[in-house]
């Protein structure tokens, strides 16, 4: 015997259904607005909502890893660049298959999408303990080992199902730098930018959406029909569906758009419409670009984004994106590397050669005008002043 649960306990129990007229006595209406759906903040899903379906965000991680990658690293020795250094040739080809500007791409997006960047240290074919090779590891597929301190002791790197453990050498260096952008609420793995953009990401999709779905069916809204029969007649089933199949078929859609509707038998059509107000999302969307560029620090400006006058031009957006998101970034990384390889390469400094940068011209050009008009200092001064040295 099946034991049947009444809905809204025993007092429904031995009642006949109720019936109606109504077709749709069966449905239940709910008028509000229903909860918002929100994309999950797995790297799988940022990645696919946020850098593939986004303009705005795939724009701003663009940017972002093409600027930083564009600015080259140098390598200083006992405080003296030396650009024929086994470390300086090392970074400029870091392996067979990338360049050195290529391979920091890699990592300076993979900042900006899962806050966590990984590049693995191999080969060390004369036996002196430096490696040969640098390659980037994607972040979805390194998980971090913790040892009893707490601090990660191994790197578990996973692909097609199987897993391989990178340890640390005898001598404790780790094979693996971890690069990653600080969590408030996470030891051992980075926030990125485009997890703090989310809610941007996913309000400035939806608007899309609906505009695409609002231009399929014709830029117009749904309507009405309205059945008129006399002495309470209802359409049978098989008028319903031929009917709801003729108006899907015949009159919706975009190659359908202005063709009249036939009625007869006492049907009336009852169009509902939307105000231009309504039907605009270019200012919802034009926020939510704003607040995608604001998590990544990119200049509205500089993504054609209207609203937004910070700046006066787009020089001053372009310097300010420079100061305030690529320098830091490269800076970040340069120091990571030095921090790393140095105790591979003893006596080795990684710097961001900022004076390779096209982009960064005009403010060396400010610089050295305002050291030329400084009479009171002496050459070396003014190299020192400079970042030339002594």
């Amino acid at each position: 015997m099946v034991s049947i649960r009444w809905p809204f306990g025993q007092a429904g129990r031995g009642r006949a259904p109720e019936a109606k007229e109504s077709r749709t006595g069966g449905v239940i209406a709910l008028s509000g607005v229903g909860r918002p759906r929100w994309t999950p903040n797995d790297y799988a899903s940022l990645a696919r909502e946020g850098y593939q379906k986004n303009a705005v965000a795939y724009r701003c991680i663009r940017m972002i890893a093409e600027a930083a990658a564009s600015a080259p690293f140098a390598v200083f020795v006992d405080g003296a660049r030396d650009d024929g250094h086994p470390l300086a040739r090392l970074i400029r080809r870091p392996n067979p298959e990338q360049s050195g500007a290529e391979l920091m791409e890699a990592v300076y997006g993979a900042l900006q999408v899962s806050g966590n960047a990984y590049v693995e240290a191999t080969g060390d074919a004369d036996g002196d303990g430096a490696p040969d090779e640098l390659w980037a590891l994607r972040s979805d597929r390194v998980k971090v080992v913790p040892g009893r301190s707490g601090w990660p002791e191994a790197w578990d790197y996973s692909v097609d199902g199987r897993s391989v453990r990178i340890g640390r050498a005898a001598d404790g260096w780790a094979p693996v730098m971890h690069l990653k952008l600080w969590h408030p609420l996470d030891d051992w793995y980075g926030l990125s930018p485009l997890e703090a953009a989310a809610q941007g990401v996913d309000a400035h999709n939806a608007a899309g959406a609906w505009n695409k779905a609002l231009l399929d069916n014709a830029a117009r809204p749904s309507g009405a029909l309205v059945c008129g029969t006399r002495n309470g007649e209802r359409l049978t089933d098989g008028q319903f569906e031929a009917l709801k199949d003729q108006l899907s078929n015949v009159y919706a859609g975009a190659t359908n758009a202005g063709r009249p509707i036939l009625l007869e038998g006492g049907m009336d059509w009852k169009p509902l419409s939307l105000t231009p107000a309504e039907m605009d999302f270019t200012a919802g969307k034009h926020a939510a670009a704003r607040e995608i560029a604001l998590a990544f620090g990119v200049p509205p400006q500089l993504l054609g984004i209207p609203g937004d006058a910070t700046y006066a031009n787009y020089r001053e957006a372009n310097a300010a994106f420079w100061r305030q998101t690529v320098i830091p970034l490269v800076r970040k990384a340069a120091g990571a590397m030095t921090g790393w390889l140095g105790e591979r390469f003893a006596g080795c400094e990684v710097r961001a050669d900022l004076d390779a940068v096209p982009a960064l011209q005009p403010e060396r050009d400010a610089l050295w005008a305002r050291l030329e008009a400084a009479s009171f200092l002496s050459e070396a001064e003014r190299r020192r002043m400079a970042g030339l040295g002594g």
